[in-house]
This record gives structure tokens, sequence and C-alpha cells, in this order.
């Protein structure tokens, strides 16, 4: 698989990523096995898909478990990416970024990682009562004792919180400027696809003028964009895209028309090619620092994701993709 750089230190990773969330967290618990996720994280790496990205908080600390099992096994073959600043109770996430707890989670997160090194540690949301810059100088001391390799963050994205007239990284972009000054920022992780491409607006040029990574989370919109999900079908109570807008039985068909553009262009590249497919390399064509993460818990959708990384597409295909209708049934 293409390589792909991360930062100013040119950390190097498959253009494809693996998001992991799925596998313990978020989504459909009754389809949730872990041997199923096991072989699907071996597969991945198998592909050349390195980059694992995971978080303490997905389970709770069941989805770094579940990667610490292959971990064990194959710790050269990947690429570590997890995450630390929020916690998770029984009805309720809080952000917590006091210097002692980032240190002490740090070690728990390389416990149940089985590794004695994370390569990519990102801040998952800034505490509201502590200065992000304290959270970052904490994170900043771990790379300095050689736990951690390099830093990352993700972005805010809070449509709902930000103030009027705001764009949604504007948030993002302060923290951004606000940390850089305490240690580099190697990488920024945020929504990036082609129903949400707010992120090309501001976000993807800050991090390409200072030489920042860009991980594209849900960048097949939380499964839409594979064409797979059926209007009407109803989620599990759990499942995020049960409260999520733009899964309502009326706005997933209102958005049939992205789908079907996807499918056309993906028949234009030839039999086997998908609309997922296409999505993710419609995501890997925005810059050569950017790297889709997307989630899956199954060997097949692991190995047509990272078949998205040999798909090049034309000016035509790029020029039909930019004249689709914006989505339909956003968070604002």
């Amino acid at each position: 698989m293409e390589r792909r750089t991360i930062g100013a230190t040119a950390l190097a990773v498959g253009a494809v990523g693996l998001g992991c969330m799925p596998m313990n967290w978020a989504y459909s618990a009754s389809r949730q096995r872990g041997d199923e996720s096991v072989r699907a994280v071996h597969r991945a790496l198998d592909l050349g898909v390195s980059l694992l990205d995971t978080a303490d908080m997905y389970g709770p600390f069941t989805n770094e478990l579940l990667l610490g099992r292959v971990l064990r096994q194959r710790r050269s073959d990947a690429f570590v990416s997890t995450k630390v600043g929020l916690l998770v109770g029984e009805q309720h996430i809080v952000a917590n970024g006091r210097p002692g707890y980032v240190k002490r989670a740090c070690d728990a997160s390389l416990r149940r990682l089985q590794t004695d090194v994370i390569d990519l540690y990102q801040l998952h949301r800034a505490d509201p009562e502590i200065p992000v810059e304290e959270t970052w100088g904490a994170m900043a001391e771990l790379v300095r004792a050689g736990k951690v390799r390099a830093l990352g963050l993700c972005a805010v994205g809070a449509r709902s919180a930000r103030r009027p007239g705001a764009r949604l990284h504007d948030a993002t972009i302060r923290q951004l400027e606000r940390v850089q000054q305490v240690f580099p920022v190697s990488a920024v992780q945020a929504e990036l696809s082609v129903w949400s491409p707010e992120a090309l607006r501001t976000l993807l040029p800050w991090c390409v003028s200072r030489g920042v990574g860009f991980l594209a989370a849900m960048p097949l919109g939380n499964g839409f964009l594979t064409g797979t999900l059926t209007p009407g079908q109803g989620f599990e109570p759990e499942d995020l895209r049960a409260r999520h807008p733009r899964f309502t039985a009326e706005m997933m068909a209102a958005n049939q028309p992205i789908v079907a553009a996807l499918r056309r262009i993906a028949a234009r590249h030839g039999d086997g090619v998908t609309a997922a497919q296409v999505a993710l390399a419609w995501v890997l064509a925005q810059g050569r620092h950017v790297v889709p993460v997307p989630g899956t818990k199954r060997e097949r959708w692991v190995t047509q994701n990272a078949g998205a990384a040999g798909l090049r597409l034309t000016e035509r295909d790029l020029a039909e993709v930019r004249a689709l209708p914006t989505a339909q049934g956003s968070w604002d």
C-alpha cells in the first residue's frame, strides 16, 4: 500500500487507516464480536493498513484491550494511535485534562495495548476547567519520557455549541495555535467526507501550511456513503446513528442522490469498484498528508477499504463530487 507521512517528523503510515471504535463502542452492540474484530485487525495489517486508531474511552477500555491481543504479536507492523481526555460515566461523558490524570491514563493505555510506546497520542477533547497548555505540556513530557512518539489533537467539531457566526473549526484552530506554542502538533483528526467537507475550508489548509498530518474521521459518513444502509431500517438504541439527524428515514432518503453519484463514478472505474471506495478515494485526493480512517469490525470491509488506496479519481469524477447537493439533516 502507498505510504503517507504524518507531521514534521515524517511518521509513515499506510494511506488508509483503520478506525477501531465500532469493534467495541458506539455502534450496534449485538454485532460486536471480539474474535471477528481481531481477525479484521490482522487483515488490515496484512494489507498495509498500519494506522490503528483507538481511544481509552472506547468501551471504555475494551477496545485498547482488544488491540493489545494483536499488538503483542505484531507490534512492528502497526502504527498505534490512541486518545486521552474523556471519561465515560453511566449516562454522560466528561473531559479530564489534569496533567496527573493524563500521565496515569497513558500508563494504563500502554498496559492495555501491550506496548512500550504509543506512536500518536491524541487529546480527545480539551478540559474546559484546565488550560489546554497544561494538558498539552503533560503530554509533551510523555514524549520526552519515551512513552509517546508524537502528539495529535481531535477537532472540537461541536456544531451546536459554537458561537453565532463562527465557522465549524474556529475553536479547534484557536486550540491548535495555543498548543503549538508548547510542543509541535503532528496530526489533527476531524470529520472529512463527501457529505461533510467543512474541514476543507479552514482546518485542512491550517494543517497543510504547517506540515501537520490530517486524519479524516468518518470518511464513509458513519456507513451512509457505502450505500449499504436502507432508509428507515432503524438502529439499535446505543448506536450513535439512532440520534444523528442525517439518519432519520426522511433524511436518509433525501440524501440518496449522494450515494447514487458515488455509484455512478464507481461504475466508470470497472466491475468491483464500490461507492465506499470512491468516497475514500475522494478523501485521499485532498492531499498527500491526508489519511482516511474508516471504522469497521469486519475483514470484508477492511479489504474493500484498503483497495481504495489504489483508486485514482479523474478530474471528471472530482468535478461530479463537487457538484453534489449539500447533505440534508446537519447538526446545525
